[in-house]
């Protein structure tokens, strides 16, 4: 019998928040526990890193230039805000095998289609942000007694003009059974129990997606959470000295975007402080989730995947949210995944991996098959340490814009990383000697060879999978292809 599955999906988290990545200070034991029972792939990374593009493509399986919803609708710049129907998402394999198929919490897949439209059973909360003013969550305060949203202690730059910069955090006149993560998690728990009895008594599987506003900023938390964390306990790595020479000028602009210089030491090192405490409060409502499908006998029978949409830069590199720059920071994320009964539990495993990989293994676990049109591959071989896996030599990653467009590509291979930014310059990392990736040597003549071969290498990904950024590449870069007089073609009679 096909498992049931638990899909946990937060919100712009890094993977160095968690203890099982490393963490020292914040405290995560719920997830750790997982990866402990588990496998955490140490180099999972996004197809893209910004919300909706992420998410649309876990929906449907496809990258973000297949499916074309390539950027968050609240910052759209005249691309699509909705998907186009004739995508298929993967709810609807897993109804076809008999599943439930349930959804709670963020959506963020277009402006306005809800989950039913696109096969899954559960409430829309729309938007980036936590949807305070939603009936339902509304509901569930004044049923319990508790306090309506409210805030106070704003945390907030100030920018070049002097205007107020966005909001970055601030004390929640809550107690924590109020916040949004644990409403959200006591809905998840309501559906298991009403999933769990229905696949007790009749055998039918089900699919749970949880999904968590959070940790992604404005840090709105209880005192107890904005203070869990002292701010010198909070180390500055090197690339809180980024100085941008050499570096694309957008990067520089969204460092006064992001009002960077108008924060003390201190102010960066408390936003992190409040960014791990975010992560605690949403570990602790994982670990409640996961208590109650084991009190629920549904434990053993049950696959649970935890990952995020994207990383987030939390200031490395002089940097908050995500944009357009193609660092560690945002596009490599945590992923833990556990196959109830399977071998070797608290592997770490290396290789190279997708989120897009996490699509095809719910359909594989449900139906036994990875449908053809999917740009990922089933993790199932890595979790029960069987044979089917294919190995990769390389990631590859695309964005298309946040706030305005911005079309990048990626390439990271072993060792090294590329990116194209056809308004600037190129970046090109040793990710081995400089893992903070703060110098860009895209002109270092012993790397020259190195580098175009990398160029290569995107360029016949892109080629072979339809993407017409290759057609800038072409004309730009070493790529060892020539297409000829491409413009030449509706007018070459055909033989």
């Amino acid at each position: 019998m096909a498992k049931n599955i638990l899909f946990l999906f937060t919100d712009q988290q890094r993977a160095d928040t968690l203890g099982c990545y490393g963490n020292s200070v914040c405290r995560t034991p719920n997830i750790d526990r997982l990866a402990s029972e588990g496998v955490l792939f140490e180099r999972a990374y996004t197809p893209t890193s910004i919300c909706t593009p992420a998410r649309a493509s876990v929906v449907t399986g496809l990258k973000p230039s297949k499916h074309g919803l390539i950027a968050n609708y609240e910052r759209n710049v005249c691309y699509p805000v909705e998907m186009d129907p004739s995508h298929v998402p993967f709810s609807r394999e897993l109804r076809e095998a008999d599943y439930e198929v349930g959804h709670v919490g963020k959506w963020h897949v277009g402006k306005d289609r809800p989950p039913a439209e696109f096969g899954f059973d559960g409430e829309h909360y729309p938007g980036w942000g936590e949807t305070v003013h939603h009936p339902a969550y509304v509901r569930y305060l004044e049923e319990r007694g508790y306090p309506p949203f409210r805030v106070e202690d704003v945390i907030q730059g100030t920018f070049d003009n002097g205007k107020p910069g966005n909001m970055m955090g601030g004390l929640l006149k809550q107690p924590v059974e109020a916040t949004f993560s644990y409403f959200l998690a006591e809905e998840a728990i309501g559906k298991l129990k009403r999933y769990g009895k229905r696949y007790r008594e009749e055998g039918k599987p089900f699919y749970l997606g949880l999904h968590f506003f959070g940790p992604h900023m404005p840090y709105f938390l209880p005192e107890e959470y904005a203070n869990l964390y002292d701010p010198d306990d909070v180390e500055l790595p090197p690339s809180f000295g980024e100085t941008f020479e050499g570096k694309p000028q957008v990067q520089y602009n969204y460092y006064r975007h992001w009002c960077y210089s108008s924060y003390t030491e201190r102010q960066v090192r408390k936003l992190i402080a409040m960014y791990w405490g975010f992560t605690t409060l949403i570990d602790e409502q994982i670990g409640r989730v996961m208590e109650a499908l084991r009190e629920l006998g549904l434990a053993d029978d049950t696959m649970i995947a935890f990952t995020t949409d994207h990383g987030s830069f939390e200031g490395h590199h002089k940097l908050y949210d995500k944009g357009p720059a193609m660092y560690e920071d945002t596009y490599r994320v945590p992923l833990i995944a556990k196959y109830p009964g399977a071998p070797g539990g608290g592997k770490s495993e290396s290789r190279l991996v997708s989120l897009l990989d996490l699509t095809a293994t719910f359909v594989d676990e449900a139906t036994g098959e990875v449908p053809e049109r999917y740009d990922g591959q089933s993790l199932l071989p890595l979790l029960k340490d069987g044979p089917g896996w294919r190995e990769r030599e390389e990631m590859f990653a695309e964005f298309h814009g946040h706030h305005f467009p911005y079309p990048q590509r990626m390439i990271r291979t072993e060792r090294y990383k590329l990116v194209v930014n056809p308004p600037d310059v190129n970046e090109f990392y040793d990710l081995e000697a400089d893992p903070w990736e703060m110098r860009n040597l895209i002109d270092e003549p012993s790397l020259q060879e190195t580098i175009a071969d990398h160029y290569r290498r995107l360029f016949a990904y892109l080629k072979e999978n339809g993407d017409n950024f290759y057609h800038w590449m072409f004309t730009m870069y070493p790529v060892g292809e020539d297409i000829v007089n491409e413009s030449a073609k509706p007018y070459t009679k055909q033989v």
